[in-house]
């Protein structure tokens, strides 16, 4: 059953869910910076975790100008003669073309050429090594590099690269240009770079942590576009003559080289699939070049790069691989990464797949952590945390697809805490609710088992078999009018009231209300209580014994005596939370509860203080002394019912002994219609002892025998 207290719980949750994940969306969206650093790290990660791959093609190959090349043909700069033979060595081992990861910038100073100029001397026929190397460049399948500049300098080159490249922009209206705008360049003298067929710029621009994980190949400079270096060597190996820029509303959608689509994000920038380490790739070393020493086959028909892994050139950086590393390998990785086709790319809808994804893990973290123990939340976080993080991993490496991960694992670890906080937040609430409700009912070990239970649904309405106890004082209304003054009755009656509550409660017992001077309890509910017949009647009869001692107090105080009757009886009831909206307790009704009510209102009828009905008395394991008192139809019931007077669960005197064997055989004369003899024996029964019992089947006897009728009820064997 969906009570409203549980749909306002589940309620709560989902708006507690809502806030969550809209909470994290807006961070997503709106301040990203600080938690994309930590999502790349995350990635950096799982790149380790990869491991190193070879490259997919083969089709690159890495000049190094490396240590062992400076230490054998001097310090860099080189003179551009000894470039120059590098690179027609190159050529005639049937390279396919050279990329130059090098800008020279400035003219060669180790040339005789500008060696003569500066001492003012004749320079006719004299070698010139700037032009040296512009003929071997314009003679070999060379691709030049360049730099742009981005900051904006007072003294900053402003002049443009050619441009051989051809470029195709589709839908570009459909967004605004999001390309990186370049502010000027860094190229080669006019001789060099005149002379080459083609040049592409080689700046690898790291993020905010300082980690190259992107490169662009395309920027703006002057209205025009330019392409990177990996992508015009790549181009012209491949004898493209155009490449095609797609847009979409957010920007860049991809480049397109043929069949080669090459996807990237809105500013035109590749997503490195990185292979590995450092030498990941093909190394030559250059003097090894320069002295003819290599093999042909290590660069035929191949993709060269040149470019150095000296530490003193400075033109290293760090990937998620490791923090020094080739920025010329860089350029091998973006290569090999197009021709291989394997790509890592992040479309145009990964921003809503990823706010979907947090949405989705909100939800079900916080309707899964509700439902379990909190030993097994540590179990389940964990568990989800390793799940989307390999299935994020798996998406990556098997479908190049590049969700987030840091606000995926941020949305599980945050809905498993604020889940937490609000179970604790309802568990104390809800142990708050059992202690107004029960702190005065029951014992210190029930209210113990109640709070330790606290979501085990005890408190959910039920039929359950109860032991219901009624007790009642005699003649309080007499009570009440002699002591006339309020203060002094209230006094008065919690003098009573207190011991009695405090054995209820000792003997496992709940109360549930009290009813002016009345006091009504119950056992078995809403945790079972073993042995609850017994317990119920255990409490009376020591609640009749501590009457005997209170009775002493008042006797001596000179108060009003207190006599009372006890009912008891077992049977199935309702219980549950009953009430109005806003004010509820829990509490009991159904026929056992009537039947205990009216059960303690005959003990004045036959002169007891305790009657239990035959439901209680069968359940009964301890040993009592019984009286039999009568087998009757209760108002409103169709079942007779037996009634029994506990007398003790201690031995008794021989002369009460006498007296109740005496008496049962009575009653079970009596019940066989031997009214005569049966009269005898209720007649010397009221002679030893004139109570009101004894009394009252002595008149029955006489009333029957004069009438001459016997009703049916009465033919029943006592048990």
């Amino acid at each position: 059953m969906i009570t409203k207290a549980k749909l306002k719980k589940d309620f709560i949750y989902i708006l507690a869910s809502i806030f969550i994940a809209l909470s994290i969306s807006l961070i997503y969206i709106f301040a990203p910076k600080l938690p994309n650093s930590i999502d790349n790290r995350l990635k950096d990660y799982m790149f380790n975790i990869r491991g190193e791959i070879a490259p997919k093609t083969n089709s690159v190959v890495i000049i190094d100008i490396d240590e062992k090349s400076l230490q054998s043909l001097g310090q860099w700069p080189w003179s551009r003669n000894t470039l120059a033979k590098i690179l027609r060595n190159l050529k005639d081992k049937d390279i396919a073309i050279i990329g130059m990861d090098i800008v020279f910038a400035e003219e060669d100073r180790t040339s005789p050429h500008s060696v003569f100029d500066k001492l003012n001397i004749q320079k006719e026929n004299i070698p010139n090594y700037d032009f040296e190397f512009a003929q071997t460049v314009a003679t070999t399948p060379t691709i030049l590099g360049y730099q742009f500049e981005f900051q904006r300098k007072k003294h900053i080159n402003k002049e443009a690269p050619s441009i051989q490249t051809m470029f195709i922009e589709k839908n570009k209206k459909l967004g605004k240009n999001h390309l990186i705008q370049a502010n000027g360049t860094i190229l080669n003298i006019p001789i060099i770079q005149d002379s080459s067929y083609s040049s592409g710029f080689f700046n690898n621009i790291p993020d905010d942590s300082g980690v190259i994980r992107s490169v662009p190949l395309i920027i703006s400079y002057d209205d025009e576009i330019y392409p990177s270096l990996a992508l015009e060597t790549l181009r012209i190996a491949l004898g493209i003559k155009r490449i095609n820029i797609n847009y979409n509303e957010n920007g860049v959608k991809n480049l397109q080289l043929n069949d080669y689509i090459i996807p990237t994000d809105r500013h035109g920038r590749l997503l490195i699939n990185f292979r590995g380490k450092e030498k990941t790739f093909d190394y030559i070393s250059a003097v090894d070049i320069y002295n003819n020493t290599f093999k042909k086959e290590d660069i035929e028909n191949k993709i060269a790069l040149l470019g150095t892994s000296a530490a003193a050139l400075y033109d290293l950086r760090a990937t998620p691989f490791e923090s020094i590393f080739p920025g010329v390998e860089v350029h091998a990785n973006v290569i090999d990464n197009i021709i291989a086709k394997d790509f890592l790319y992040k479309p145009s809808w990964v921003d809503g797949a990823n706010i979907f994804i947090i949405f989705v893990l909100v939800f079900f973290v916080v309707y899964i952590t509700k439902k379990i123990h909190l030993l097994f939340i540590p179990l389940l976080t964990t568990s989800l945390l390793f799940l989307c993080s390999y299935l994020i991993y798996f998406i990556l490496f098997n479908y190049g697809l590049v969700l987030n991960i840091f606000f995926p694992l941020t949305a599980i670890i945050l809905s498993t805490i604020i889940t937490i906080m609000l179970q604790y937040f309802y568990e104390i609430k809800k142990k708050d609710e059992i202690k107004n409700k029960f702190a005065s009912k029951v014992s210190k070990d029930v209210m113990e088992q109640l709070l330790k239970n606290v979501n085990n649904n005890q408190l959910q309405a039920q039929n359950k078999e109860i032991t219901v106890f009624f007790s009642d004082i005699r003649g309080f209304t007499k009570i009440s009018e002699d002591i006339k003054q309020p203060d002094l009755l209230v006094k008065y009656i919690n003098k009573y009231m207190t011991p009695m509550s405090e054995i209820i409660t000792k003997n496992k017992g709940t109360i549930d209300k009290y009813i002016g001077d009345a006091i009504m309890a119950y056992w078995n509910a809403p945790f079972d209580i073993e042995d609850h017949e017994d317990k119920a009647v255990k409490s009376a009869l020591e609640q009749l014994e501590e009457l005997e001692n209170l009775n002493i107090t008042l006797e001596k105080n000179k108060q009003p005596l207190i006599d009372i009757g006890i009912g008891i009886t077992t049977g199935i009831a309702t219980v549950g939370e009953i009430g109005s909206i806003g004010r509820s307790d829990y509490t009991l009704i159904g026929d056992t509860i009537n039947i205990g009510s009216r059960v303690e209102s005959l003990c004045k009828f036959y002169g007891v203080k305790l009657i239990i009905t035959n439901f209680t008395k069968n359940n009964l394991k301890n040993s009592y002394t019984f009286r039999y008192l009568d087998y009757v139809k209760l108002k409103g019931k169709d079942e007779p019912i037996e009634l029994w007077e506990v007398i003790s669960n201690n031995k008794i005197s021989s002369q009460f002994n006498e007296e109740l064997e005496i008496y049962n055989k009575a009653i079970s004369i009596f019940t066989k219609a031997q009214l005569q003899e049966s009269r005898k024996l209720f007649e010397e029964l009221v002679t030893l002892n004139p109570c009101t019992l004894y009394k009252l089947y002595l008149a029955r006897c006489e009333e029957y025998i004069y009438s001459n009728s016997f009703q049916e009820v009465y033919k029943h064997e006592s048990k």
